[in-house]
């Protein structure tokens, strides 16, 4: 029997809550269950497993985190767009560890297509990168460039991996204005569109 007020939406917010405070990877039904004062058993009928659990969290985060995006690159075209795209980026990762880390996992294809968070994150990205005349599939490979770069650094950052010899806000900014000169210089491959 669903306990009163456990609802699967709760139980993943109270999840994101909980990557938050001690990590994604500590985030167990057992954790969960002790959150709510409830036995472990009592959570399976809202939710089926922890990799469901899992996922659920990893879709609120990314549409969280494409919602602060967007509202940073509305309006904005070119390096100022990308500025604020890697802001509101570098901002969500620092402050929301653990829902930052989920949105990392490997999340099934079908779900992620289904997802209007995952639409809405293609939408903007690709929209941004447009303003640089790029098409497929530099498009694509420009993405990836840009989240493996944005991924990279949050991640060294959050662990102190920089040291201190520089201000690390000054290195991000510097490495904004490098990606833009690439964006603008992106060595075109022949578009699939044509």
């Amino acid at each position: 029997m669903a306990r009163a007020g456990i609802t699967a939406d709760r139980l993943t917010e109270a999840a994101a809550e909980l990557a938050d405070e001690v990590g994604f990877e500590k985030v167990t039904m057992s954790a969960l269950a002790r959150h709510f004062g409830v036995k472990d058993a009592s959570l399976y009928s809202h939710i089926k497993n922890l990799q469901e659990l899992r996922t659920r969290v990893a879709l609120l985060a990314g549409a969280e985190m494409i919602d602060r995006i967007a509202v940073a690159v509305a309006g904005r075209a070119g390096k100022d767009a990308l500025a604020a795209f890697a802001g509101a980026y570098r901002e969500y990762a620092l402050e929301r560890p653990g829902r930052y880390a989920a949105t990392q996992i490997r999340v099934d294809q079908a779900l992620i297509a289904d997802s209007p968070g995952f639409r809405r994150t293609a939408e903007i990205t690709y929209g941004m990168l447009r303003a640089y005349g790029l098409k497929e599939p530099d498009l694509t490979d420009a993405v990836r460039l840009l989240r493996s770069t944005f991924h990279g650094y949050c991640a060294l950052e959050s662990t102190g991996g920089f040291g201190a010899a520089r201000d690390v806000r000054k290195s991000w900014a510097r490495a904004i204005d490098a990606l833009h000169v690439l964006l603008e210089n992106w060595p075109r491959e022949a578009s699939t569109d044509e």
